[in-house]
């Protein structure tokens, strides 16, 4: 639909003719821009700034960009056709101390800042200290407890940062031993998979749906051992990796004998399937558990082989072990390597030749050029970010957990979710 006349050279012919008989001439209006072609103007455009944008053009724009339907193309736009739209977050929170804000910072900053110019991190703050769950397409899948008359309350709640909105919490009655959150792209949901601890002393495992109605499903239970050829498989990390476009949720199980398998949790279908990791080599004598990730949209596994490198494996096609694939090999560096730590090297997001690392020995993010080399610690500035018994996050980032998080305008009222937006709030540097 046009919002203006079509001007028309016809049109200039008849208005000189008229003119010259004396009669008073209508200017004809210029024409305007399609609506078609006005989205697809804005679906070019970062979230961040079209959330800049909505509160400052007019009505007709505001409504479009907070319409469920543009956020889905949007997000579609940032994640599969172009990715670099919308670059992604990192989101953390404390676990050493009950605090109640949350920072937030770019991850292509460390790389695009000027030399020594450090990255900043924007805080938020709540109304009680949260935990992260899980991020899923925007959304922050966010965890509380508290205490009230009737005991512990255990509750969930969706945040978008980048549009400031928030949901009302969710009852989920009980502890979490296992959790994860991820979106079902075939019924259009966000589920909440957990592991609930009851009172009784028993677990029991169960999908939340999100929605105007939150629906609850218990699905046969989540067990943290399993059966391996050689004794028994045993749950690695209590958070499931959420695969866009599958719908699934992983987590990796080993056993002593250092066979790694991958266990998932479908959330369409609602149940669990597994497959092995790649192989490793007979005679390696170096084994820690492989750290499971999401790296260019697949999912990715990283190994340390030999006590020389690290592998990072992609796995091109969800669910075919044929399809795992070496990504990079990462040569042991005297600034990565400490044999007094027990963590694994953690890849966090490769963009053009860097990759972001964190979890080194000295437990600080790290940016490593596979170009050259090289490596570099870069400078994240948390002076502000409302945690001040934690040392600076680049002095280390232990008493810290960190969620990987993209960009969107998907807001929990999409979802038929009340808001409530005292929940979690900017904070504002001060003066």
């Amino acid at each position: 639909m046009r919002r203006g006349p079509i001007h028309d050279d016809d049109d200039d012919h008849h208005d000189a003719a008229v003119a010259r008989k004396g009669r008073v001439v209508t200017a004809t209006l210029p024409p305007i821009l399609l609506d078609e072609l006005i989205e697809e103007i804005l679906l070019r455009i970062p979230a961040r700034s079209l959330v800049r944008l909505r509160d400052r053009i007019c009505s007709s724009w505001r409504t479009l960009i907070s319409s469920s339907q543009f956020a889905k193309q949007h997000l579609r736009r940032s994640t599969t056709v172009d990715p670099t739209l919308t670059p992604p977050l990192i989101a953390y929170y404390c676990i050493g101390y009950a605090c109640p804000t949350i920072g937030v910072f770019s991850v292509p900053s460390p790389v695009e800042n000027p030399p020594h110019e450090p990255t900043k991190v924007v805080p938020y703050k709540g109304r009680r200290p949260r935990s992260i769950i899980d991020s899923c397409n925007g959304l922050l899948c966010l965890y509380n407890v508290e205490r009230d008359d009737g005991g512990l309350r255990h509750g969930a709640m969706l945040w978008n940062p980048c549009i400031g909105s928030t949901s009302q919490p969710v009852e989920i009655g009980g502890p979490l031993s296992v959790s994860g959150f991820g979106y079902d792209h075939v019924n259009d949901k966000y589920k909440l998979f957990g592991r609930v601890y009851k009172k009784s002393g028993e677990y029991v495992s169960r999908i939340i749906t999100f929605g105007p109605n939150i629906t609850w499903r218990t699905i046969e239970d989540f067990s943290c051992s399993m059966p391996s050829p050689h004794g028994t498989f045993s749950l690695v990390s209590s958070v499931g990796i959420f695969v866009n476009g599958t719908g699934t949720l992983n987590w990796i199980f080993h056993d002593c004998f250092r066979y790694v398998v991958v266990r998932s949790l479908d959330l369409v279908k609602e149940t669990y399937n597994q497959f092995p990791l790649p192989d490793r080599d007979l005679d390696d004598d170096c084994f820690m558990s492989p750290h499971l990730c999401i790296l260019r949209g697949c999912l990715a596994a990283c190994y340390e082989n030999k006590r020389t490198h690290w592998t990072v494996w992609l796995m091109k096609e969800y669910g075919v072990p044929q399809s795992w694939t070496k990504l990079v090999v990462i040569p042991h560096h005297p600034l990565l390597v400490n044999p007094l730590a027990g963590s694994p090297l953690q890849p966090i997001y490769i963009f053009k030749n860097n990759v972001l690392l964190a979890k080194a020995p000295n437990h600080k993010f790290v940016l490593l050029n596979l170009n050259d080399g090289s490596i570099d610690f870069p400078n994240i500035d948390s002076s502000n970010d409302g945690m001040p018994k934690l040392r600076p996050l680049s002095k280390g980032l232990s008493s810290r957990n960190f969620q990987l998080c993209h960009e969107s305008l998907v807001s929990p009222s999409h979802l038929g979710l009340q808001s409530c937006s005292s929940e979690m709030r900017l904070v504002k540097p001060s003066l």
